[in-house]
């Protein structure tokens, strides 16, 4: 036993034990006045003493003081090596932006604060539980930050410094819900794809492949381990964590140029700094997030995603800014119109057709350069606020005649050999290259509320002489992902099967991403035949025949639910006029119509092995019922505090609680 706690506690240097037990303090005075002494809270006075007591000089205490929140993770020596190892890259340099807002801010005679609270990996936790709190953490990350704000009332205004999947609509749920204060987004920028291998979406596809022969043992190993070239930054591809950056400053709530810089290069640093002096500006001007984040600018941000083609999992965090900033929810109507609007202009990881890495997309000019475009159709609300204290119009005028424009593009041209226009398209290239709107939502007996493919990453080649991708299939039906993709690893997964995943929404996997399967669809030779029906939903780098988000959920009564192996399943999605339809129509060798399909399931019990995920943790399972209660997917799983505390009035009155 002893030596058990030698081992531990070790030899102890002497002069560990030579303890001090008082210091004088930090030199100088307060600059306090008599009126101070007499009317402000004492915290605000003791906020002085923290503040010297941590090194600031007492002669610059009536500075304003603006808060810098951020999800760092990890802990980096000063030469940039791990001593602790973060969850993602996406927040591994993060504080070095942080580092240079803050210098920004204190010449301009600023005191500048800084809190954290660090994000998970979806990468890191595809396939695993660690999915399960994914998609809860946004909701309670936001309400932390929220909390962090109030908790320091002498702040004037908030840079939020984030990057990936969850973390940065945390940010921009935060900032949009403090609708009273100024507030600027910097995004953390992205990590460059490796000169020679795959990029970091492909990369999540070595077991599966490796499983079916793509790939030998050495190539994977080889493969993953230059997957992330440089290590800051989200992921090289339009997935959830780029798509978030660019729409965050659609919304105008970055400075312009912001969204895919490339991390721990000059022109990321520099963005910081930017970012710091709009702060200083809207505060000065008197602007806040109330400016910023309006009815207008939702919607700019969600033309600019379609213009991007990005993330369905943005479908989930618009609704939700736009909630937290007390402004009408968008609907699934309001998408659909949306999309039928707006073409999709950059080609870029996963959707193609050419597929560049992020970093090409932000060397041909980023969200600027597409909202040119989408300026010249006449689908932008110019007239609304950015955090540079100009309307979107003149950020827009400035940028085209801008020299950071032509330089930007001639470099990308001249020393990279890619012409900038074949990354961000006109209508007319991307119409040549039949390049179609980037998502539809599908209705019928299976989703009766609705579902979600991105439609523009269907593969070509499974589309039909009009566009339409049709299938009609038999179903092999799964109640976790885990059998699934064994499935597929073992040869269970034939080409014109629909694989369908059932009981993995909310109230069963805290709404887990499922990107196992839809990249294993992707990168195997038979996968484009295979399509894939879940209430789950998808990474943002997912493409092919996948719907998710089907509603209603198994576990809330969705029909889903009660599909059973060797169901015919009949899917058509329209690429040009986004309309499409997920049914059942037959079951053995009996076909009928969808309503009469509808008629059957309704009568059918519910898959015997669906159920709530036995490892789901206590907080996701109320996150799932606050959630529910607010109104669900197509609300975006926010917390309706209004309607939550209705359904608690109600359920005490019923129980005789009063």
């Amino acid at each position: 036993m002893y030596e058990q706690i030698t081992s531990i506690m070790g030899e102890t240097a002497s002069n560990c034990f030579d303890i001090i037990a008082h210091a004088p303090g930090a030199a100088g005075r307060l600059p306090l006045t008599d009126d101070l002494l007499r009317n402000s809270p004492s915290g605000d006075l003791f906020g002085m003493s923290q503040n010297v007591g941590m090194g600031w000089k007492p002669g610059e205490l009536n500075g304003k003081q603006f808060l810098i929140l951020s999800t760092q993770g990890g802990i980096r020596n000063e030469d940039g090596s791990p001593a602790a190892l973060g969850y993602h890259t996406g927040h591994w340099e993060v504080g070095l932006l942080m580092k240079a807002a803050a210098e920004e801010l204190s010449s301009r005679g600023g005191i500048p604060f800084a809190g954290y609270v660090s994000d998970p990996c979806d990468g890191r936790s595809q396939g695993t539980t660690g999915m399960f709190d994914s998609l809860p953490y946004r909701n309670d990350a936001a309400i932390v930050f929220r909390r962090l704000i109030r908790s320091l009332p002498t702040r004037k205004g908030v840079l939020g410094v984030a990057t990936c999947d969850k973390g940065l609509p945390a940010m921009m749920l935060a900032l949009a819900g403090m609708p009273q204060l100024p507030g600027v987004i910097v995004p953390g920028g992205v990590t460059l794809p490796p000169t020679n291998g795959e990029d970091a979406g492909k990369i999540q596809t070595i077991g599966a492949r490796y499983v079916n022969g793509e790939l030998s043992l050495e190539m994977a190993s080889d493969l993953g381990c230059r997957a992330c070239a440089t290590p800051g930054g989200g992921c090289q591809f339009l997935g959830t964590a780029a798509t978030a950056q660019v729409v965050a400053e659609a919304m105008g709530m970055t400075v312009p140029h912001a969204a895919l810089a490339p991390s721990g290069q000059p022109i990321w640093f520099e963005m910081a700094r930017q970012s710091s002096r709009a702060l200083i500006h809207m505060e000065s001007q008197g602007m806040t997030m109330a400016d910023i984040v309006t009815d207008a600018s939702i919607r700019n941000a969600m033309t600019v995603h379609a213009a991007f083609g990005g993330s369905t999992n943005l479908l989930l965090h618009i609704p939700a800014i736009a909630h937290a900033a007390g402004l009408t929810v968008p609907t699934v109507q309001d998408w659909i119109q949306v999309n039928k609007n707006v073409p999709r202009l950059v080609s870029a990881l996963p959707n193609g057709p050419i597929f560049y890495p992020t970093i090409r997309v932000f060397q041909a000019g980023g969200v600027p350069e597409v909202m040119l475009h989408l300026r010249q159709l006449g689908l932008l609300d110019e007239s609304v606020p950015t955090v540079t204290g100009t309307s979107l119009g003149q950020v827009l005028d400035w940028w085209e005649s801008s020299e950071r424009r032509h330089l930007m593009r001639k470099q990308l041209k001249e020393q990279d050999g890619i012409d900038p226009d074949s990354v961000i398209m006109s209508v007319e290239h991307a119409q040549r290259l039949g390049i179609s709107s980037t998502v539809t939502f599908p209705t019928g007996n299976i989703a009766p509320e609705g579902s979600v493919i991105k439609s523009t990453s269907i593969d070509p080649a499974v589309l039909d002489e009009h566009g339409v991708y049709r299938h009609r299939g038999r179903a092999k039906v799964f109640t976790t992902e885990r059998e699934a993709i064994h499935a597929i690893k073992t040869g269970c997964i034939l080409a014109g099967d629909v694989v369908v995943l059932l009981g993995r929404g909310p109230s069963g996997t805290g709404m887990e991403e499922t990107y196992q399967l839809t990249s294993a669809l992707k990168h195997l030779p038979f996968g484009k035949y295979v399509s894939l029906i879940t209430d789950a939903r998808f990474s943002g780098v997912s493409t092919g025949a996948c719907i998710g988000h089907v509603g209603p959920e198994a576990l809330a009564g969705g029909p889903i639910g009660k599909l059973q192996n060797g169901d015919l399943i009949d899917i058509a999605v329209d690429r040009n006029t986004l309309e499409g339809s997920i049914n059942f129509v037959g079951e053995g060798d009996l076909e009928f119509s969808p309503e009469e399909g509808a008629l059957i399931l309704a009568q059918r019990p519910f898959h015997p092995d669906m159920r709530p995920d036995e490892a789901l943790p206590d907080d996701t399972k109320l996150w799932a019922a606050l959630q529910s209660v607010s109104g669900g997917t197509w609300r975006g799983n926010v917390y309706d505090v209004e309607r939550i505390v209705t359904a608690l009035e109600a359920g005490k009155k019923a129980l005789g609680w009063y």
